[in-house]
């Protein structure tokens, strides 16, 4: 045995071996019957929660794309690119494109849409700087659009607010959780991603993010270490819901 696995050809034995084999092939063979084939059972198919998406208005970039579904755009760019976790601080601002931190996958999938968000947090910050709480010690403009409570503060002031509960299987609070909104986390995990447009069979969406070790899509709404603490829609308009998604 150990020559034929080494060599890969069956050794040369006696007859005595050859019948021993083919007595054991036939009591395989006869123990094979109708009644003893292995039960083969079906496979059923998942179910899906069907929750109706948001129409939205609004195509900042006039590319034939609404802004909510070009966010999702952008931070599915961002998992495609996979930029490593790393917290540094930049000289201008922007990290490179094979780094960066939660906070970056929101201003890059903005940006997808056709906002600089980065501008509009550094002028609301110079007009409006006691009511950012990480401003503390004066204005940086390479820093401030990074900070997830800055970024709270800012989608609190120019976008829909909107309910932090998530109730599986309950398509009328799931139809508030839409693809393209946007979720901040409380410390000690401090954390902001964007709702994805893909869902788990129950209705849960998953997110888009950076949490390390690179961007990734996952399904951590619900399983994030820190409580949800903000669900915002930017920009800020009045939508209808359409058809049912698939």
């Amino acid at each position: 045995m150990y020559q034929c696995l080494r060599g890969g050809k069956l050794p040369k034995k006696s007859g005595y071996r050859s019948a021993l084999i083919v007595g054991a092939l036939l009591l395989l063979c006869t123990g094979c019957s109708k009644d003893s084939a292995p039960e083969i059972k079906r496979l059923e198919p998942i179910l899906y929660l069907q929750v109706p998406t948001i129409e939205c208005p609004v195509d900042k970039d006039q590319d034939g794309i609404s802004d909510l579904e070009d966010i999702v755009a952008g931070g599915k760019e961002e998992v495609r690119k996979r930029p490593r976790y790393r917290d540094a601080y930049y000289a201008g601002g922007y990290p490179p494109e094979n780094e960066g931190v939660c906070t970056d996958v929101i201003w890059r999938a903005l940006h997808h849409a056709g906002y600089d968000l980065k501008a509009m947090i550094d002028e609301d910050i110079r007009q409006n700087t006691s009511l950012y709480p990480r401003v503390d010690e004066g204005r940086d403009a390479n820093i401030d659009f990074r900070r997830v409570q800055n970024l709270k503060v800012f989608f609190q002031r120019h976008g829909q607010e909107l309910t932090t509960e998530v109730i599986a299987n309950d398509v009328d609070n799931l139809s508030q959780w839409q693809p393209g909104d946007i979720v901040t986390f409380a410390l000690p995990h401090e954390h902001i991603a964007i709702i994805s447009d893909r869902r788990r069979p129950d209705g849960i969406p998953f997110i888009l993010h950076n949490g390390g070790p690179v961007a990734s899509e996952e399904d951590r709404l619900l399983s994030w270490p820190s409580p949800i603490t903000g669900h915002y829609r930017f920009p800020k308009f009045d939508g209808a819901l359409m058809e049912t998604a698939g």
